[in-house]
């Protein structure tokens, strides 16, 4: 049972309503008073079986996309045809006129303009005839305005009070159209202009006296500016008396086809430098043999010359050019590598021409061959200067300096080498080695030494290693510097030759301020650059190794199998690398210590050192510890700062430079290995890191001082080293079963 329609048991709809104005529904028009039908209710509310009429044109959605008109469509617009006739009062060649104009339709807001195309001397005031504005229809229909719909061909549509045909449209106003469900009816032909026809016929009939020649240089002009055609000419003048060979330039102007010379003054000759050889101008193929006066020749005739007292002169211009000169002028068509030229009586040959011509003469003509002519000796070679031998003072460089110049300058850096080869973020491009000294003394032979190489500018800094009760004090063994290589003599003249990266590797043997350094190990990244520049550093290229394993006898091959296949047992496929190593070495492979290395690098077992997460905590809190390191709250609102969704992670790599940016005091492989063990993929919870190096709120138990130095040491050399070689991979590829052809290309190219 239905409650009874009383206050309280139905909604009211006026509960969230706030305005309540009322709509105005009287108005007098002529006199007559009427009522507004499609007024809406109080509040701007439609009242009961009221329709009200949408202001704009409403699209079907296809043609939207869901989207409001007015972003769909934004300067999009319709374009129409048209022409509206006028009448014409008080002119007794015309009785109307037709006018064609242009109806731009703008469907973002229903706004409609007409624009007349101007005429040349129509003396109408033309251009915009209604400005873009929304046009109200024809009464009694005024309340309502055009949309798109009131739009179709051979159709008329009054525009404040001018009726216009529309007569043809574009394509997109057909396929939009089309779209939107109009059928457009076929187009219709303009009304032809009786006035403007017998305009055109007067205009077509009219032939000046003087009629104006048209020569339409600017075309050329614009194409062509800045485009210049160089030749390199001589003029052979050895026939007269005290002449000689003249080198000239010849400038072939694209823009107005005019010609320039310029004479090439060599050094010392005697001559005076004039400005030009010829000055900018068209240059006759005939030389003339006396130049006219001006005003003596002209191209066109005057005929007819009448002279009166009353009438005064009149003039009348020859229009068939009987009494013209046609006088031939040099084109770019007839200049030519090896041609002749007649510039006023003198002959020049073209002997050559630059790169910018002879791709302008390969492309217009299709020209291909460009032989020079060979106008003047060879030059005789210079003579060598001979420097004087080093005297001892300075540098080479400097001494060098002070022989090629009056007043010395400093010798110049390569720079763009500095440049490309700086520190620049991670990378150091410095190649470092660890070394040792090779001596008979006991003492001397436990230093341990780090030699470090610098790409940017090749010089070498030895550093040598604290040992604890050793005797012997540590630091910097050798400043940085280039160091010469031994053996050569100290005053010649030629420049003394300096150790390069390429003769740094392991194993090789160095003699650096008269003492013998053998490079036992580098770090990784040492390693991966000699390997990512591997066209540069022959010792590590993998491919220049695994060739030359291949040329090895097969005897010998067999050999190696065998020994690798008994050194291991139990047939899982990997080696130790000393086993490894040693076998190479000892079976005169030809490879050094760098390259056993590099192709153990190249077959290691991937295996990631495993490290114990306690011990690594307590040797980096007693490392901040003893540095006294107190900004872990600061690192931690910097770590909260960038997180930006509140996630407790972070990226290693942002991570490393926050670490990086407050210098936490802890070594680079110590750091990694921490990171790695608290990272999960590529975000590590910075909370937990943070917590974890916390020696003031989370202290971790003490550890040896000599804990430290080896924890570091060992994680690094784990890291960097080799454990086990996947031998197996490694016969299959260099040492097959059965007999190995062996590639004449790689033979040749590693001999």
């Amino acid at each position: 049972m239905a409650s009874p329609f009383l206050p309280g048991n139905s909604p009211n709809v006026h509960l969230l309503k706030d305005k309540f104005h009322k709509s105005q529904h009287f108005d007098y028009s002529g006199g007559v008073l009427l009522t507004g039908i499609d007024k809406p209710g109080i509040g701007g509310g439609i009242l009961p079986g009221q329709r009200i009429k949408p202001k704009s044109s409403v699209y079907p959605q296809v043609a939207t996309g869901g989207l409001p008109a007015w972003v769909a469509f934004d300067k999009q617009a319709l374009c129409f045809e048209a022409y509206f006739q006028e009448a014409v009062s008080g002119a007794p060649d015309e009785m109307n006129r037709i006018r064609k104009c242009k109806i731009y339709f703008h469907l973002e807001d229903d706004t409609i303009q007409v624009v007349e195309p101007e005429y040349k001397n129509s003396g109408i005031p033309q251009g915009t005839l209604i400005r873009r504005q929304r046009i109200p229809l024809p009464p009694p229909r005024e309340e309502q305005f055009y949309n798109v719909f009131h739009f179709n061909l051979n159709q008329q549509m009054e525009l404040f009070s001018h009726v216009f045909t529309l007569t043809n449209c574009d394509q997109f106003t057909t396929d939009f159209l089309t779209k939107c469900g109009v059928i457009l009816n076929e187009p219709v032909a303009v009304p032809e202009d009786p006035y403007r026809s017998l305009r055109e016929k007067m205009e077509k009939s009219m032939s000046p006296l003087r009629p104006y020649e048209r020569r339409d240089s600017l075309r050329q002009f614009l194409e062509h500016d800045q485009k210049v055609l160089r030749f390199f000419c001589f003029w052979d003048d050895t026939e007269a008396v005290h002449g000689d060979l003249r080198e000239l330039v010849l400038h072939y102007f694209l823009a107005d086809d005019t010609v320039e010379i310029r004479e090439v003054f060599l050094p010392n000759s005697g001559r005076s430098a004039a400005s030009k050889f010829l000055r900018r101008s068209k240059l006759p193929k005939h030389a003339i043999k006396q130049l006219n006066l001006p005003g003596e020749v002209s191209n066109r005739t005057i005929l007819n010359v009448l002279a009166s007292p009353r009438q005064g002169e009149r003039f009348l211009l020859d229009s068939l050019k009987t009494g013209a000169i046609q006088e031939e002028f040099y084109r770019d068509s007839d200049l030519k590598v090896g041609g002749h030229l007649n510039v006023y009586g003198r002959k020049v040959t073209i002997a050559d021409c630059d790169d910018f011509t002879k791709e302008y003469y390969r492309s217009k003509y299709g020209i291909e061959v460009f032989e020079a002519v060979q106008y003047k000796a060879p030059e005789a070679p210079k003579p060598p200067r001979l420097v004087p031998p080093y005297n001892g003072f300075g540098s080479e460089e400097d001494s060098l300096s002070s022989c090629q110049r009056l007043l010395p300058k400093p010798p110049q850096k390569n720079l763009q080498k500095f440049m490309e080869y700086d520190k620049c973020g991670l990378e150091s491009n410095v190649l470092k080695f660890y070394a040792k000294m090779v001596t008979t003394s006991q003492v001397d032979s436990d230093r341990e030494f780090i030699v470090s190489f610098y790409l940017s500018d090749d010089s070498i800094s030895v550093f040598e290693r604290t040992q604890k009760n050793s005797g012997v004090l540590g630091g910097m063994f050798l400043a940085r510097g280039r160091v010469k290589k031994p053996g050569q003599e100290l005053f010649k003249s030629e420049p003394s030759e300096y150790f390069a990266a390429q003769d740094l590797h392991v194993g090789a043997v160095l003699s650096l301020n008269n003492r013998l350094f053998e490079l036992l190990d580098a770090d990784e990244y040492t390693f991966t650059y000699l390997e990512q520049h591997a066209e540069q550093f022959p010792k590590a290229n993998i491919g220049a190794i695994l060739a030359k394993l291949r040329l090895i006898p097969e005897e010998k091959r067999r050999e190696i199998r065998n020994v690798l296949t008994l050194s291991d047992p139990t047939n899982t496929g990997f080696v130790p690398f000393e086993s490894f190593r040693g076998l190479l070495m000892g079976s005169a492979c030809g490879l050094s210590e760098h390259e056993v290395l590099v192709l153990g690098r190249s077959f290691a077992e991937r295996r990631q050192p495993e490290a114990d997460l306690a011990s690594m905590l307590a040797v980096a809190q007693n490392v901040l510890k003893k540095k006294d390191f107190d900004q872990l709250p600061d690192m931690a609102r910097v770590f909260e700062h960038r997180d930006l969704s509140r996630t407790g992670r972070t990226s290693v790599k942002e991570a490393t430079a926050i670490c990086r940016t407050f210098q936490l005091p802890l070594s680079d492989n110590l750091l990694t290995c921490l990171l790695e063990k608290f990272a999960d993929g590529d975000q590590i919870d910075h909370h937990a890191f943070l917590a974890g190096i916390n020696w003031l709120e989370h202290p971790a138990p003490p550890v040896l001082p000599d804990d430290t130095i080896k924890f570091d040491v060992k994680l690094r050399r784990e890291a960097s080293g080799v454990k086990n070689i996947n031998y197996s991979s490694l016969v299959q590829e260099v040492f097959p079963i059965g007999p190995d052809p062996v590639d004449q290309d790689v033979e040749e190219s590693t001999k």
